[in-house]
């Protein structure tokens, strides 16, 4: 692409795909706001996503049960969280300013609880305060996930933004670029291959005819960078790790440079010409091989291993097609529910074989993290009704026939069988992570621990951290801790143990 038709198409871009979505600014151009109808439908602003309008700080917070005195450290979950909308009908969910949820716990209390949106330039401007420093390329509130990393807390984006930092009290440090060495885009979904002490990630720009495969190493640097070529600019909001591989989800949802150039929101759509295909590089780097795979949209990876001369992933997926922009409506639309698939590729003889293993409509798988890249037997995924309803609406208002629940998950993929922790109507789960009882003690089962999510109490109209033993799944609650406000249904989080 010529440089002048690349400065003229992020000039154009609000937005870069983000958690099947996108990333991008509040303030969308004129044009985005008035092609929209007066009577544009809004499910992403209402209900279980209904932004919060205020920072909170609350100390001591009630509980119900007992908070096992073993989890030490923060639960931490970001979203969007739009700031200063100006009109409804230019929002898209994933243009929201990163709002970052938390509760600090130890020995058997609950600290505090506190909500703060990244500040970004953007962000600082409209809150009226400084921004220190000169801004940077792309920048942006970053909205979809928050890890720790090397005793640092980042707030992550993908396709752009660098990654912002953030203290202990979720206050905003500023940018992080790894020492100086990361040029370009990162990720929303890095993996952190604990045994080897590497972060992996896979990022993606309009502008590039290629993804690039990041490493940082031990020391905190981009060690090594490998370029794959693909054609078409697609949206790679995810990818899977194993101890020998990495693994590409290549799926047509390509960048639409003449929707950039018109200013829509979010210039990615479902190309029907774009092949669906599977990606399978050496971890090392060198070639990749490609495989074939029938449309569909891929959403987020469990976890992913290596079993002999095949790779095995399982994976979150929409049927196809997939309206990331969106259609009528303030966010992504699809033609089913997200539901929990494996698929296997095979090496040696060149095939991926697709298998369902739950057909319930969730999202937002989550493994022990101590075993990414290695084989698992546990995942955990939410159901959240208000989900559901929202991507299956239409842009009359309509929200599909099906009644759907509100549930977490608990997978045992040895057995192929469920665990499910129901939750009532109107309670909307969040992303379960799973917290070890004892990150030390190697001995200890796979799901000796803890499943921590944020769960809304429609009897108080806010949010409860819900904490559930993993080896009691479908058992009430250990704890219960009572937050003072909402946090509405967004993206994802980590569990940021005492050092």
């Amino acid at each position: 692409m010529a440089e002048h038709t690349r400065r003229s198409v992020l000039r154009g871009a609000a937005g870069i795909a983000a958690a099947g979505a996108l990333v991008g600014t509040t303030n969308l151009p004129a044009a985005a706001r008035t092609r929209e109808s007066t009577d544009r439908h809004c499910p992403f602003l209402e209900g279980a996503f209904m932004p919060v309008t205020e920072e909170l700080t609350a100390f001591d917070l009630p509980v119900t049960g007992r908070i096992p005195r073993e989890l030490n450290g923060r639960l931490l979950r970001n979203g969007p969280n739009v700031l200063g909308l100006e009109d409804p009908r230019a929002h898209h969910w994933m243009l929201g300013d990163g709002m970052v949820h938390g509760v600090r716990l130890r020995d058997g209390r609950a600290e505090w609880y506190r909500n703060r949106w990244v500040r970004s330039s953007q962000v600082a401007k409209k809150l009226g305060e400084f921004y220190p420093g000169p801004v940077p390329p792309d920048d942006f509130a970053c909205n979809t996930h928050v890890i720790p990393y090397r005793g640092r807390i980042l707030a992550l984006q993908e396709s752009g933004p660098l990654p912002y930092e953030l203290d202990g009290e979720l206050n905003t440090v500023g940018t992080y670029d790894f020492r100086g060495t990361l040029e370009g885009a990162f990720t929303a979904h890095t993996k952190y291959d604990a045994e080897a002490g590497e972060l992996h990630a896979l990022a993606y720009y309009p502008t590039w005819d290629h993804v690039r495969h990041l490493v940082v190493d031990p020391s905190g640097r981009v060690a090594r960078t490998t370029r794959i070529p693909v054609p078409d600019a697609p949206m790679m909001h995810d990818f899977a790790l194993t101890a020998k591989h990495v693994v590409v989800f290549d799926i047509p949802i390509t960048f639409d440079p003449a929707a950039a150039e018109r200013g829509d929101p979010v210039p990615y759509v479902w190309n029907r010409q774009h092949p669906s295909r599977v990606g399978v590089m050496p971890r090392t780097g060198g070639a990749v091989r490609w495989f074939e795979v029938d449309p569909v949209f891929y959403s987020h990876t469990l976890n992913a291993y290596d079993e002999g001369s095949s790779v095995v992933v399982d994976v979150t997926t929409y049927p196809a097609p997939f309206y990331a922009a969106g259609r009528g409506t303030d966010g992504p639309s699809a033609n089913g529910t997200g539901r929990l698939e494996r698929w296997t590729v095979d090496l040696r003889h060149g095939r991926v074989r697709q298998r369902t293993l739950d057909d319930r409509p969730q999202e937002f798988p989550r493994v022990n993290e101590a075993l990414v890249s290695r084989r698992h037997r546990y995942g955990y995924s939410a159901a959240a009704a208000d989900m559901s309803v929202a991507y299956l609406t239409t842009a009359d208002g309509n929200p599909p026939d099906r009644a759907f629940s509100n549930a977490l998950i608990k997978h045992d993929l040895l057995r192929d069988s469920t665990q499910v922790h129901r939750l009532p109507k109107g309670a909307a789960a969040g992303e379960a992570v799973f917290v070890p009882r004892d990150p030390a003690d190697r001995r200890a089962a796979e799901d000796d621990g803890y499943a921590v999510a944020y769960v809304h109490n429609p009897d108080r109209g806010a949010a409860d951290l819900v904490i559930l033993s993993a080896l009691d799944f479908t058992g009430e609650p250990v704890a219960r801790v009572h937050l003072p406000g909402r946090v509405p249904l967004g993206f994802h989080g980590s569990w940021i143990p005492d050092a």
